[in-house]
């Protein structure tokens, strides 16, 4: 019997093991072309735990089988990196350029009837921050929008140049995506992502003597149905079993989604590589550190909470499992000092905060 069971557990751990080298095949293969190691991408924290957990249980029973978890890990060790620091960065002269960006969800204003209540928290917070730069996304204007936009700028505070690409949903209801920047504008861009809704625009400011290319994305969500949502409310232990049908329904809106973010991924990196400026890529990707979207998109870039952040890096707290999926990215011509997650519970996403300098 304990011969089984042994043969058992390893078995498992085989299975965990595989599961996560799968994880770490979806930064180079494109969705598009084979879907499935996205979806071990997407749960890599939790391949990791189990890993981590098994190995452990291994190696308190002092076998060697421990090492099969643990060699997998460490190959894979600058995934974790991009999820959780370790060590708070060396102390470093602080920067003068803060940029923040927050997935605000419409101000809650489908969700709940406080919305003005949400919308008065967010831009409070924000004002409270005073960031040179602000990325928005799924921002929510409820009338005349150059009028609301207007309001929202002199809200924040004085000084703020605006950018923002919305689209209208009917009743003289606008949503998209919005930048806001005490330094001068200078050009106004978009990236399209075509037959998608999803919004991503560039903004070109003068900072000092140098024009800085501040490149805002919300990229395709999931699109999860409020049936599909509700499935991992049940996986979390908060309703019954479920279905095979909702099962196969979720599979399918998670493969539509990685699908669509490779292409637009694809897009953004050709603008980020064309751009006769150094950027800033900002927004909610809707995507992990382990994934085609995000290593396409941040080659030949640093990201800032790699470089200067603390703890985990967690930014997304909705209906589904806690992830890491809104990013401020940046080239070498800046150098991040600090980066901030702000746990406010405002909205779905936390507000990113990163505060740059230029090299010495």
């Amino acid at each position: 019997m304990k011969k089984f069971i042994h043969r058992l557990f390893l078995a498992i751990n085989v299975l965990f093991a595989a599961a996560l080298i799968m994880a770490y095949m979806a930064v180079h293969i494109n969705p598009g072309d084979f879907t499935l190691p996205a979806f071990f991408g997407l749960a890599y924290p939790y391949l990791l735990l189990i890993n981590i957990m098994i190995s452990v249980i291994w190696a308190v029973r002092l076998r060697w089988e421990a090492l099969i978890s643990v060699a997998v890990i460490l190959a894979g060790f600058n995934h974790f990196t991009n999820y959780i620091r370790i060590f708070k960065p060396r102390s470093v002269p602080e920067g003068s350029i803060t940029v923040m960006s927050y997935n605000v969800r419409l101000f809650n204003y489908f969700e709940n009837k406080t919305a003005g209540n949400t919308e008065t928290n967010i831009i409070s917070l924000v004002r409270s921050r005073q960031p040179d730069i602000v990325c928005l996304q799924d921002l929510f204007l409820n009338g005349d929008a150059d009028r609301k936009e207007a309001e929202i700028r002199k809200r924040l505070g004085k000084g703020y140049y605006s950018h923002t690409r919305l689209l209208g949903s009917g009743n003289n209801r606008h949503y998209g995506i919005a930048t806001f920047s005490r330094y001068r504008i200078v050009n106004r861009g978009e990236i399209q992502h075509p037959g998608s809704s999803s919004l991503s625009i560039y903004t070109d400011v003068i900072i000092g003597k140098d024009t800085f290319r501040i490149i805002n994305n919300h990229l395709q969500s999931f699109r999860l149905k409020k049936t599909e949502t509700s499935f991992f409310e049940e996986l979390l232990g908060q309703e019954s079993v479920q279905t095979l049908n909702q099962i196969m329904s979720v599979s399918k809106s998670l493969r539509q989604g990685f699908r669509a973010r490779a292409l637009q991924a694809q897009l953004v990196k050709d603008y980020i590589d064309r751009s006769p400026y150094p950027v800033i890529v900002a927004g909610d990707f809707n995507d992990t550190p382990v994934s085609y979207t995000y290593h396409k998109i941040r080659k030949g870039l640093n990201d800032a909470f790699v470089e200067s952040g603390y703890g985990a890096g967690f930014t997304y707290r909705g209906n589904y499992p806690p992830n890491r999926i809104d990013y401020i990215l940046h080239d070498n011509s800046l150098k991040s000092t600090r980066f901030e997650i702000t746990r406010v519970r405002y909205s779905d996403h936390y507000p990113v905060t990163a505060v740059f300098r230029k090299p010495l």
